[in-house]
């Protein structure tokens, strides 16, 4: 088999079984591990999947920038965004991750809400400008420019004196194995922060993160994690992500 036919060979697995393993596929093709694990590396710094021990998982497509996540699952997104807003109870103080859902759920924040907004995205903050009910802090600290949020020491600061009911978090990858991730190490540090000072997780999954995965590890699927998924989320993506311990809801097209 050439290489260009084990390539596709690779892509299609992943496509269809959302990993892949380096000694199954050894054995399949009939070749070395040593092969195939030369293939992956290959195949991961074309920036087609994302190596992990002993194989390779699906890489995000959400790892794009800002501009080009907005044209991703746009309707799914609106979808999730405002099913997220509506999780928001009266008088609750909450964290607002940045990212395109996240600006969809400040915009389908309800008129009559007041509540606490805390959030280092300022395209958030702006989104709730002329919330008359909802108080807006807003996160300072260096701007991340790929994901437009503040990030590093001072806005960890701020995260640590807040204790939020819910945080709504925005991430690249939901994976069974991998759990949540994304693709900056700086990011993935204030992304924890917030989980560990809230009292709930949600994480807003739109169907192009499911079963896949970035370089940085957020924090497994497990008790506390919430995943608010659109109704074309993928039966049995989400029958895996179930098993590994993540509570899954399904954001209602009627609401």
């Amino acid at each position: 088999m050439l290489t260009r036919q084990r390539k596709q060979h690779i892509i299609s697995a992943l496509r269809s079984d959302g990993q892949v393993i380096a000694r199954s596929l050894s054995e399949e093709l009939g070749l070395s591990e040593d092969t195939i694990r030369r293939d992956l590396r290959e195949l991961a710094a074309e920036g087609l999947l994302q190596r992990v021990h002993g194989g390779a998982l699906p890489l995000a497509p959400a790892e794009a920038d800002f501009a080009g996540r907005e044209k991703l699952a746009t309707a799914d997104k609106r979808l999730i965004g405002r099913a997220a807003a509506h999780m928001v109870l009266p008088g609750q103080v909450v964290f607002i991750d940045g990212g395109t859902t996240a600006v969809q759920m400040a915009r389908h924040l309800p008129a009559s809400l007041r509540a606490t907004v805390v959030t280092h995205s300022p395209s958030v903050a702006v989104e709730l400008a002329g919330h008359a009910g909802v108080e807006v802090v807003l996160v300072g600290g260096r701007l991340f420019k790929h994901s437009v949020v503040a990030v590093g020491a001072a806005a960890l600061q701020t995260i640590a004196q807040v204790r939020a009911d819910t945080f709504f978090m925005g991430v690249t990858g939901v994976h069974a194995q991998a759990g949540l991730t994304t693709a900056d190490l700086e990011e993935a540090h204030i992304k924890r922060a917030l989980m560990a000072a809230s009292a709930e997780t949600v994480v807003l999954t739109s169907p192009e993160k499911i079963g896949a995965a970035s370089a940085c590890v957020i924090n497994p699927l497990g008790p506390g994690v919430t995943l608010l998924v659109a109704p074309t989320a993928p039966a049995k993506a989400l029958a895996a992500l179930r098993k590994a311990g993540a509570r899954i809801v399904q954001a209602d097209p009627a609401a």
